[in-house]
């Protein structure tokens, strides 16, 4: 049995997820350091320094360990420098759950993006003896985008070094917790609150690269036409003023029937009633919240673009809607909520391969492999 160091400076969503499910389900020893989910860009220039210390208690109580698995957003070679006194000399991994030089600017940002956080990203990669990304989706558009940044370098560019950093790149999913998440058993759509019109569920991050506002308009336009459904909002609120939310509350009135962040059995309860999952993000690096919802038996209403063609694989043709077709798909899946059932019958137990207890087999084979090559 190995010893495993996991850094996570993000520790909320779907990195504390990662985090704890790896640590749950691992049969190797996996212990934790983590930071609050807060100031993500503070934790990108100064998180290397605060995890450091909190890494040599860690390792001051439990002994050095075999590998370092290091988590997104925190400089891994500062971390490195900061912690050579006492870390020993493990295996370093680098598991990107996002990149920065594929995240999209906020619309509330001030002046352009730079290279700065991509390069934290870049250099981290190359200090790592392995780079583990959690989707195909995600690793083909990071490698696609690497050499634009290292070719803007005013001189002595890396972008020599790139094929050997590209060489120790593997996808490695995300695992999700499905042994909770009920499994399909409706025939049509289910009550809801004394109705019978079927349920969406929109159940990810309220921000702006999942664009909710999409998928609100669609809703709203469908309302308008008489269309029969009904809403719930359950993801969570990271926003000071989710207006477009509060908006699509007050159009859609009594048609919502649950709204904001729900604890896990209500959340799960709520999963096994609804009938759509719908969303039209701009950025999806993998989608656990999504993943989840069809598992529960939900038909996706989701673009064919970003991770969602990685994720429904073989799927995806009959599933995903091209650019422009929301609010048509939703209009055909809700007035037909049967027939896209049987189309799309078997999707549930396709999608349940990422669960954790499927997929921890490759982390805790590669785990062991790395310590093997290091001894």
């Amino acid at each position: 049995m190995a010893q495993v160091l996991l850094v996570e400076p993000f520790h909320g969503g779907s990195h504390a997820a990662w985090a704890e499910g790896l640590a749950q389900h691992s049969r190797h020893e996996v212990v934790v350091v983590s930071h609050e989910a807060d100031a993500w860009r503070w934790r990108l220039r100064g998180g290397a320094l605060t995890l450091a210390d909190d890494a040599r208690a860690v390792v001051a109580e439990h002994g050095p360990p075999d590998v370092l698995l290091a988590s997104s957003l925190f400089d891994l070679t500062g971390f490195l420098g900061l912690s050579r006194r006492f870390l020993g000399d493990p295996a370093v991994v680098r598991y990107l759950h996002e990149s920065q030089i594929l995240y999209p600017t906020s619309p509330n940002a001030k002046g352009p993006a730079g290279d700065e956080f991509p390069l934290v990203d870049w250099m981290s990669m190359a200090v790592a003896d392995e780079v583990w990304v959690n989707s195909g989706f995600h690793r083909d558009a990071l490698l696609a985008a690497l050499p634009a940044l290292l070719d803007r370098a005013p001189d002595r560019s890396h972008s020599d070094r790139l094929s050997e950093v590209v060489a120790r790149c593997h996808v490695v999913p995300v695992g999700v917790d499905l042994a909770d998440v009920p499994s399909p058993s409706r025939t049509g759509g289910d009550p809801v609150d004394g109705g019978d019109e079927p349920l969406v569920v929109w159940n990810q991050r309220w921000d702006h690269d999942k664009n909710p506002t999409a998928v609100f308009r669609a809703l709203g336009r469908l309302a308008d036409e008489g269309v029969p459904f009904r809403l719930a909002v359950l993801g969570e609120n990271v926003r000071v003023d989710p207006r477009e939310f509060t908006e699509a509350r007050d159009r859609l009135g009594d048609r919502v029937v649950a709204w904001g962040f729900a604890e896990r059995a209500d959340y799960l309860a709520w999963l096994g009633r609804s009938d759509v999952v719908a969303g039209a993000a701009d950025h999806e690096f993998f989608g656990i919240s999504v993943v989840e919802a069809m598992a529960a038996g939900c038909v996706p209403v989701l673009p064919a673009r970003q991770s969602y063609p990685w994720l429904l694989d073989g799927f995806a043709p009959l599933a995903l809607y091209p650019h422009g077709e929301l609010t048509n798909r939703l209009r055909e899946v809700l007035v037909d909520l049967g027939a896209w059932r049987s189309r799309l019958a078997g999707l549930d137990a396709a999608v349940r391969r990422f669960d954790w207890r499927t997929v921890v087999d490759d982390y805790d084979d590669r785990i062991e492999g790395l310590v093997a090559a290091t001894a």
